[in-house]
């Protein structure tokens, strides 16, 4: 079913990605119901300046996607603190309790929660994932001295960079045998752990955390870490029972094709919960990504609206703020794909011959000059990339300097 004969569409999840797929849905024209459904009682809300901007000001006015009366002008039904527990595919309708939803397209945008590792006590170690988690989590923060985090990604150390600035002592602890070791290269991954050092962040890899109690974090090796806040960060998992309930295929994520269409063609998934085809590069992924979850939602929108919208293919882009460092990354590169830092201290990231991803710190001419780059080359090989990013002229500056 598409475009002129849908009626009504239904949107499980009111993040950013589930807001996206409302408003983009009128702003593309469609003129049938539209029921965007959350879990949370607030309104729809910004989520990145959760650890950072928020955990400061605690100003939540600012973190609206939009006020109230948005979706009243919109025609948008928002229904908030209600939880979706079954899709009834054969008659095309979604439950909640005893409220039922009926819908000729279903879009899920579910997103994820934090992963649960095996930790003996950690149900005292906080999470931030919501604004509810936010405001305990600034509370908490208030009234701490010494902070342990466990999980050395993007959440873990941009709390850290903020609870350092409020005068905490802050300990890191990753798994991992490097910082934000899934995201980014290796250089990147040491210049960002020494600058945390030189925020007085301990930071600790190759390092597991073990219990949690009144002492404070222990961590696998023995030692403990004096703490009266833990938080924890140490990634996340993709909300895709609902889906995997109904029947529909799951795999790391709720499985979509090139144009975001589940394995029952009347649903779409986009976001955090969403493992799309990476356009022309033969593997799924699932892209934990603001940016992703919102060009996800346009292209649905787009789809539904127009008819065949084509394959998704916009180009994948990140962003963290630690401390007054911007880190930003163009292009999408696995764990493993070679690196090569520029004399600015940027990173290259190449698969064999090919570009995959640029990482900057603080240069956003360059990250923009990469995602133009990727946008309109969608496999740039190492030559071009070289040319196209002034690498060889950025060299002959540096050597001059």
């Amino acid at each position: 079913m598409i475009a002129g004969a849908l009626r009504d569409i239904v949107i499980v999840g009111a993040g950013q990605g589930g807001f996206q797929a409302a408003a983009s849905l009128r702003q593309e024209g469609f003129t049938g119901s539209v029921t965007l459904i959350g879990t949370e009682a607030d309104l729809p809300y910004q989520r990145p300046p959760l650890s950072k901007a928020f955990l400061k000001s605690g100003n939540a006015d600012q973190l609206w996607l939009r006020r109230a009366d948005f979706y009243e002008k919109n025609a948008i039904t928002l229904v908030p603190d209600c939880r979706v527990n079954r899709i009834d595919r054969d008659n095309s309708t979604v439950y909640a309790g005893d409220r039922r939803f009926r819908y000729d397209h279903l879009i899920l945008a579910t997103g994820c929660r934090n992963a649960r590792p095996p930790i003996q006590g950690l149900e005292r170690a906080l999470d931030l994932r919501t604004l509810s988690d936010a405001r305990r989590l600034r509370t908490a923060a208030a009234r701490a001295r010494r902070c342990a985090v466990i999980g050395g990604g993007f959440i873990g150390l941009e709390f850290a960079a903020v609870a350092a600035g409020l005068g905490l002592d802050v300990i890191v602890a990753e798994q991992a045998s490097r910082l934000m070791a899934r995201a980014v290269s290796p250089e990147i991954s040491a210049r960002f752990a020494d600058k945390h050092r030189g925020l007085n962040v301990d930071i600790r890899v190759g390092k597991s955390a073990a219990a949690i109690d009144d002492a404070g974090l222990h961590l696998a090796d023995g030692s403990t870490v004096a703490a009266d806040l833990v938080l924890l960060a140490a990634g996340v998992v993709p909300n895709a029972e609902l889906a995997a309930e109904a029947g529909l295929i799951v795999e790391n994520g709720i499985v979509v094709d090139e144009q975001l269409r589940t394995s029952d063609p009347n649903i779409s998934a986009l976001g955090d919960c969403a493992a799309f085809p990476m356009h022309d590069r033969g593997f799924r992924v699932r892209l934990e990504s603001v940016q992703a979850a919102t060009d996800h939602a346009r292209h649905i929108a787009r789809r539904l609206t127009k008819g065949d919208a084509g394959p998704y293919s916009a180009v994948p882009w990140f962003w963290s703020d630690q401390a007054d460092w911007k880190l930003q990354i163009a292009g999408f590169a696995q764990p493993d794909d070679e690196s090569e830092m520029l004399e600015d201290g940027s990173v290259l990231r190449f698969s064999g011959a090919r570009l995959t991803a640029v990482e900057t710190i603080n240069a956003p001419k360059l990250h923009m000059k990469a995602r133009r780059l990727f946008a309109e080359t969608p496999a740039p090989t190492r030559a071009e990339a070289l040319a196209r990013l002034d690498v060889e002229e950025r060299r002959r500056m540096a050597a001059g300097a």
